[in-house]
């Protein structure tokens, strides 16, 4: 002790040991950091999030029971740089999930390491990989009998499928990956079971145009061939027709689809590029037939709800239409056909009164919109009717919401379950799990029972029906739901806690309102409307044009040109063009200018009609744009009515008359029987050359001198005679008065044949001429008032 007490010396003063610490201080620095160091790395090289990914690509059965066996099988694929070594796959059954929050919290993030993954079974239902090379992936799959899994209570359970193993960085046993997912728990028939409706739509986009073949079948033109896809072997609603017949469902069909299929059934042409058409090939006629048979007998039994035709889009209705006048008509008219073309294509009778806003997004406008064509039941959609009571529960979907409307609320969580790319089997699989866990969750919340609405997406892909079916069928093979028909549903005694109050318009998506149709579009369906009805009047069969011409009106207005603008803008464009094109075939030939002499003459004007029909009801109206010039028919105007043949022209005659000299301008305009006019006008001039009373004067004086002229030679010449006789005495006077037979002639004649005689100067051609006033020698001057025109 001595000695250490020696060497130690005497006590260090105060700075000194100051300075002695901050030395050990700066010396400790660099152990401290890299202490901090790894323990903040620790969580991320414990948990690396993105290690190794896990695809569940199948969980059979969906929702098993105790006699059940649960098989799931997926691929892992190492997404590291490194080889990962003594991998092994594992289950995990997490603990009981008590809200329908908690189901949407994994749902969002079901490769979250840091979520309650729970315990592995045990190595028994593991499968094992000596390693993992970085790409590639590996296939599991694993059975555990359904009373291993250690359920206890009924309910939805958290499940997870993991993967574990080890690096050359990390060389210790960790999770790498996880895939989370949901396992519903049902173990026998629940007391109370939910009442489930799932609405099975069929609906497409719009294909058929307005135009049609001009002979008596009226072949449909398509825009394109793509339906004949969708119906085809593996094509969508070919899916979805399958599909749907094993399932109990309400069917929800456009009868726009019905129409078109029919259509392309009994043949059809394509619209091409060039503006011209080619027949649709036999093959797809088939297909159309084929369908349209297998619809027929898969919905034998079970409750079809008919949307009004085309689908019209109710919000756009709502929001825009309503300031052009005669959009709702179109509703109306939609609504009503659309029963008619149900039974006659299907051969049943169809529930009508059902209005399906988009996505079950509502205001006041679009459920007084709804109702206004007859619909008093609108499907409307939870995330829009919100509840603000704070239910603990999940209210029945049936809601009086005044004036004898049902809103009938079909549940958003449910609903949206098929949304997305399903085209992977890992996130199918997902989608199914997560349908049936909000479906037990729900039903597990109250022991009174209630109605539950599933309202997917109205078009499906071919993946989603797939997910949406055996999604359905693991339902309704379930122990917690029953089957129930969307009318059954709508009245159902209503939860007197549920909320009915309808959000106001400015609540509605701004999402959905950017995809809305423009006020110009339905202004461009008010034009077309107004140039049918004019068409229309003049037809002898108005169902060859009302008929193609309306269905087109009303596709003009579908819910599915939403996203799609151009589209629809060019849709109704063709539309308005080719009713132009079809009403300007019957029209007025042009005329060049007339000329019109005398007082009084009749004008041709002609109609030409190269429909295939006849035509009537129809006025030609020919005015006078000078009256005072010109008048038809005594007046400023005069009409005719008009009917012209199918391919055939037709003249109309008027009488006009002319009180001047001069061009009068002339209208010639077509009218229907109501007053409106046809077709653009024609317009001609005439040239009125009418010959005057002063003119009349002046030749009739001409005339009257040349006879007077002509009488006063007659006498002149018997003057002359009678003198001529004088001189000669009475016995040549006698001889040269002719034979005893007293004729004038004789005697003229014998007188014209003596040469030298006056009358010979005339020449033997021309007996019978008179003879000159005066003799050609004669140097007398001519009497007075006579006139010689040589």
């Amino acid at each position: 002790m001595a000695d250490a007490a020696e060497i130690q010396g005497p006590s260090a003063s105060p700075a000194r040991r100051r300075l002695r610490r901050a030395g050990a201080l700066l010396a400790g620095a660099p152990l401290l950091a890299g202490l901090l160091q790894l323990t903040a790395t620790e969580p991320a090289q414990a948990a690396p999030a993105d290690s190794v990914s896990v695809a569940l690509d199948s969980l059979t059965p969906s929702a098993p029971t105790e006699d059940d066996t649960l098989t799931v099988s997926g691929t892992v694929i190492n997404n590291g740089g490194q080889t990962v070594t003594g991998a092994h796959v594992g289950l995990r059954v997490g603990p009981l999930l008590n809200t329908r929050s908690a189901v949407d919290g994994i749902a969002q993030h079901p490769d979250d390491l840091r979520g309650g993954t729970g315990d592995e079974l045990g190595d028994k239902y593991t499968e094992k990989f000596s390693k993992l090379v970085p790409g590639v992936a590996e296939h599991f799959s694993i059975s555990v009998p359904a009373d291993e899994l250690n359920l206890d209570k009924d309910g939805v359970y958290s499940f997870g499928v993991s993967v574990s193993g080890k690096t050359s960085a990390r060389p210790w046993d960790q999770m790498l990956g996880i895939e989370r997912t949901f396992l519903p728990w049902q173990s026998s028939e629940a007391d109370t079971k939910s009442r489930t409706t799932v609405m099975w739509p069929l609906i497409s986009s719009v294909h058929m145009t307005a135009r049609t073949g001009a002979g008596a079948r009226q072949t449909p033109v398509f825009q394109d061939d793509e339906l004949a896809k969708e119906i085809a072997p593996g094509g969508r609603l070919a899916q979805m027709m399958d599909l749907g017949r094993d399932l109990d469902v309400t069917w929800v069909i456009d009868p726009d689809l019905l129409a078109a299929v029919d259509a392309m059934a009994n043949g059809y042409r394509v619209q091409q590029s060039d503006g011209s058409t080619k027949a649709g090939s036999r093959e797809n006629q088939d297909l159309a037939k084929q369908w349209l048979a297998g619809l027929q007998q898969a919905v034998v039994g079970k409750e079809v709800v008919a949307l009004p035709f085309a689908d019209p889009d109710l919000a756009s209705l709502a929001h825009t239409g309503t300031s052009v006048t005669g959009s709702l008509s179109h509703l109306k008219d939609a609504t009503d056909v659309a029963a008619l073309t149900v039974k006659t294509v299907l051969h049943v009778t169809p529930t009508t009164d059902f209005a399906w806003p988009v996505e079950g997004a509502v205001d006041p406008s679009i459920i007084k919109v709804a109702t206004s064509a007859g619909a008093d039941r609108v499907i409307a959609r939870s995330d829009s009717l919100r509840e603000s009571s704070g239910l603990s529960y999940t209210p029945s979907a049936a809601r009086p919401i005044g004036g004898g409307t049902t809103a009938v609320v079909a549940d958003a969580r449910m609903s949206t379950a098929f949304e997305g790319d399903l085209t992977k089997a890992d996130t199918s699989t997902l989608a199914v799990q997560q349908f049936l866990a909000q479906s037990l969750e729900a039903n597990v919340q109250k022991d009174e029972q209630r109605t539950v609405v599933v309202a997917p997406q109205r078009m499906p892909t071919a993946s989603q029906a797939q997910a949406m079916a055996t999604a359905v069928k693991a339902l309704q093979d379930g122990n917690w739901s029953q089957p129930e028909t969307l009318t059954a549903a709508a009245k159902a005694k209503p939860d007197p806690d549920a909320t009915t109050r309808i959000p106001s318009t400015s609540a509605y998506p701004s999402s959905l309102r950017k995809q809305e149709l423009p006020r110009s579009a339905f202004e461009q369906i008010a034009d077309t409307q107004d140039k049918l009805d004019n068409f229309e009047v003049i037809l002898t069969d108005q169902s060859r044009v009302v008929t193609p011409f309306g269905r087109a009106i009303n596709r003009g207005m579908s819910t599915s040109w939403r996203g799609q603008a151009a589209k629809a803008d060019g849709f109704r464009a063709d539309v308005l063009s080719y009713l132009d094109n079809l009403g300007g075939q019957v029209k007025l030939i042009d005329k060049s200018e007339t000329k019109l002499s005398g007082r009084s003459a009749t004008i041709p004007v002609t109609v030409q009609n190269n429909l295939v029909q006849p035509v009537g009801h129809l006025y030609l109206r020919l005015s006078s744009t000078q009256p005072t010039r010109l008048k038809i028919a005594g007046k400023a105007y005069d009409e005719q009515p008009v009917e012209v043949s199918g391919g055939h022209s037709q003249s109309v005659k008027f009488t006009t008359s002319a009180n001047a000299n001069g061009r009068a301008t002339v209208l010639a305009q077509l009218y229907t029987e109501d007053g409106q006019e046809y077709g653009d006008p024609v317009s001609f001039d005439v040239k009125v050359t009418e010959v005057t009373p002063t003119v009349m004067l002046v030749i009739g004086g001409g005339v009257l001198l040349l006879v007077l002229a002509g009488f006063r030679m007659y006498t002149q010449r018997k003057r002359a005679a009678a003198r001529q006789a004088e001189e000669e005495g009475p016995d040549e006077a006698e001889a040269d008065s002719g034979d005893d037979s007293g004729n004038p002639d004789a005697a003229g004649d014998r007188l014209s044949e003596e040469p030298g005689s006056p009358a010979g100067a005339a020449g033997p051609d021309q007996p019978g001429d008179p003879a000159p006033d005066t003799a050609p020698e004669s140097a007398d001057p001519s009497g007075t008032g006579e006139r010689v025109d040589r």
